[in-house]
């Protein structure tokens, strides 16, 4: 027995949409909204409201919360990054004021007074280096130890970055003490 052949009629050609292409123009006006909110059309408790929450989120990401924290920032890895270069104390964390100072000094006309002010500068400026590879180093080995794998890319110049912050301006803030021990937390 044969099945009955059912025929169907199409009006469209094959592979068409079946409606006219937009136009140009109506296509844009429909993707266009304004990039910035206007704040003159929200209310008063609207503009408060705003302003809590990112309050709330800039508190809670200065605290470490990991829900607020930026995708760079995030993770039990990264923790004990942060924990590592703010347990100690590092050169690069005092470089802005001592350059400051030495920027003062090298602003004296006196040939002597310069060339010992760039001196210091140079100085200062290899040390930190030295400082922060040493730095890298231990808690490369250290990490290796606490994790059982190798620090994942970019940790090296987290590290490094988060070394050459003044203490009181590192975001999220710094959650151990000076001298603390290393620890997985």
């Amino acid at each position: 027995m044969s099945e009955p052949v059912v025929q169907t009629t199409e009006t469209q050609a094959p592979g068409k949409k079946g409606r006219p292409t937009p136009k140009r123009k109506d296509q844009e006006a429909a993707n266009r909204r304004p990039l910035v909110v206007d704040s003159k059309s929200m209310s008063r408790e609207e503009k408060a409201r705003r302003k809590a929450e990112r309050a709330k989120a800039r508190d809670a990401m200065l605290r470490g919360d990991e829900k607020y924290l930026g995708q760079r920032d995030r993770g039990p890895y990264k923790r004990f990054l942060r924990d590592a270069v703010d347990r100690r104390w590092n050169i690069g964390e005092i470089l802005l004021p001592v350059m400051l100072v030495i920027l003062a000094g090298s602003l004296v006309n006196i040939p002597g007074v310069q060339l010992a002010m760039f001196g210091a500068a140079y100085a200062l400026i290899a040390f930190g280096l030295i400082d922060s590879v040493l730095l890298w180093r231990r808690t490369k080995a250290k990490a290796t130890e606490v994790f059982g794998e190798e620090p994942p890319r970019g940790s090296a110049s987290y590290v490094v970055l988060r070394a050459f912050q003044m203490r009181m301006s590192r975001v999220p803030r710094p959650a151990v003490q000076r001298g603390s021990e290393l620890r997985r937390r």
